[in-house]
């Protein structure tokens, strides 16, 4: 039942087909990075008419299995120039399943300067004129506002904002949630892809559909019952992250001299109490109002890291206010009051930008001398001119490496020219071997060490030695990397890390579904190979070896407080991703 949908930009042709028979056993991470190696040069300008863009579900999407609410968006991206899978919550994803959906591929590039709206319902596909009054810098809370009044109030959106329209190289493209508030997926330019395009919102509308063809609907529900289960169970997903969020980490990190400082010249803020989870969680219950502790980013989420955060006044100012974004304005940057950074995250919401990529970038911008440190008001209005760039503003939304080559920096923290995330890896190493070898460049999600460095899930690592971190980052990769493929949550990784049973209630739910009998082994065997083909097109890209390493100020700058350096050498390196 599912089918392929391409979208020639250029011609306006639209054809929807079965799924090719190579992709049938396929979703999500694992789709549409097999796509881009398939299709697209891998040497194209990835703002050029041969780049394109794939919106694929996971293999559970759109089913009741809890936690299955993901997308990925895959392209080459014009931040790193390789490969790039993005992941979201939000409504999309499940409303593309209903719809028989395994994937949307936008490709070409229209002549004429003028942007549209794609939109997907039961009886086919349409390309409408994009609303005027959300083109040249209308805020994403208002355009999801005037597509739903256009569309209808239950649509799905995925939503190029104006940084996208500009094509800035940080843009991503925003999803609407149940609450037809923002999610993004954030990393590595995927907006400035769509924004090539001249996309300005893909609409779905699953009004009519059934339910989501389960083949063994007995098994599904007792093995859905068992991973709900397990994720309940966990201390993590069941309990500290719906009370603290993702921003529980603050405190953690910090006193594990692992959160990066004023552009990673420290691993500890004396104002971390300012900013952690604890205190976000006080605040938001003291203010009352709009604000909620706890909120689900997509439809039969139970772990509920998400949060709406309101003003004194107790009026919503964003929400999903993650650690990441927190880390990087508040510590990373150096802005000490929560408000500020709510405040600035709202607006990277409205203009649509990796709140990663932008906050490093400032922290970059920082220390090369163009704005005070810890300056949230002049750091607010950059954000807000990147709907209508300045010259400043392009710069920062150019993200953390252009923003250190235009300064004269040496201190950059990137790798493949994407920034680094909230993890120092000199003193948490094996996020660092994640970060030097993932095919996306620098990124937390694609092999989360933090849970046997930090929080001892799945694994008991010392974070500051060597010892066993390359079999663990490598173990990490290869399950992310399936575990992307399923639509699941990242943070379900909690409940069955230490727990053989809910990993293998995830297997049985993917097993009941579509009749299979899947093993471990060929779970873990689908993540090997997302790797090898994300590895192929960035080696047929032009990357190699030296690619995969830290900036290298952590080779001989120590990090406080433990005085500890990234210290593996490139031949360790390189073993992580050797499936030689």
């Amino acid at each position: 039942m599912f089918k392929f949908v391409r979208v020639n930009m250029a011609t306006k042709e639209i054809s929807i087909d079965d799924v090719p028979e190579k992709y049938v056993g396929l979703g999500g991470r694992a789709l549409t990075s097999t796509f881009i190696n398939d299709e697209v040069k891998p040497t194209c300008h990835p703002l050029g008419k041969n780049n394109k863009i794939i919106f694929a579900p996971g293999l559970l999407s759109g089913t009741s299995a809890p936690n299955s609410g993901r997308l990925s968006v895959g392209t080459k991206s014009p931040l790193t120039g390789g490969i790039k899978e993005s992941n979201t919550g939000g409504t999309f994803a499940q409303q593309m399943a209903k719809l028989g959906l395994k994937a949307i591929i936008i490709d070409d590039m229209p002549q004429e300067d003028k942007f549209y709206v794609i939109r997907v319902d039961k009886d086919g596909v349409y390309i409408d004129d994009a609303p005027e009054e959300i083109i040249g810098g209308c805020g994403n809370y208002k355009a999801v506002e005037v597509l739903k009044e256009k569309y209808g109030n239950n649509i799905g959106i995925a939503l190029l904002g104006p940084a996208g329209e500009h094509r800035l190289p940080a843009a991503n493209i925003s999803f609407k949630d149940p609450d037809s508030n923002l999610r993004s997926a954030g990393r590595g330019g995927v907006g400035a892809v769509l924004g090539s395009k001249k996309v300005k919102a893909v609409v779905i509308d699953d009004t009519g559909t059934e339910a989501v063809p389960i083949a063994d609907v007995e098994k599904f529900r007792e093995a859905s019952k068992a991973f709900a289960k397990a994720l309940l169970d966990h201390p993590v997903s069941g309990q500290g992250l719906k009370a603290y969020g993702t921003n529980v980490l603050v405190n953690i990190i910090n006193e594990a001299g692992g959160l990066p400082s004023y552009n990673f010249k420290e691993g500890r803020i004396d104002h971390a109490d300012n900013i952690s989870g604890e205190t976000l969680n006080a605040t938001i219950t003291e203010r009352g109002g709009e604000g909620k502790v706890s909120h689900s980013c997509h439809r039969g989420c139970i772990i509920q890291c998400s949060q709406w955060y309101a003003d004194k006044e107790g009026k919503y100012i964003t929400s999903g206010f993650e650690y990441e974004t927190i880390w990087g304005l508040g510590a990373d940057a150096g802005i000490e009051d929560l408000d500020a950074i709510a405040y600035i995250d709202r607006e990277m919401d409205e203009v649509g930008v990796d709140s990663i990529e932008v906050a490093v970038a400032f922290a970059t911008a920082m220390e090369g001398g163009l704005i005070p440190w810890g300056d949230g008001k002049a750091v607010l209005q950059i954000v807000k001119e990147m709907a209508n760039p300045t010259p400043l503003a392009r710069i920062i939304a150019g993200g953390a490496s252009i923003v250190g080559k235009l300064c004269g920096l040496f201190r950059v923290p990137v790798v493949k020219d994407q920034a680094i995330p909230a993890y120092d890896p000199r003193s948490i190493k094996g996020i660092g071997l994640t970060y030097a070898t993932t095919p996306m460049g620098a990124d937390h999600t694609a092999g989360y060490c933090i849970s046997g460095n930090i929080l001892k899930i799945g694994a008991d690592l010392d974070p500051l030695k060597k010892e066993g971190q390359i079999e663990y980052s490598r173990s990490m990769q290869i399950g992310t990397a399936a575990l992307d493929s399923t639509g699941m949550c990242i943070f379900v990784y909690f409940g069955i890390g230490d727990n053989p049973d809910g990993y293998q209630a995830l297997i049985d739910m993917i097993n009941a579904q579509y009749g299979l009998s899947l093993t471990a082994e060929d779970v873990d065997k689908l993540g090997e190979n997302v790797l090898k083909t994300e590895l192929e097109f960035n080696k047929n890209a032009g990357f190699n070896n030296a690619h995969d390493r830290l900036p290298e100020f952590m080779e001989y700058e120590p990090l406080a407080p433990h005085g500890v350096v990234w210290d593996f050498t490139p031949e360790e390196i390189d073993q992580v991703l050797d499936f030689s």
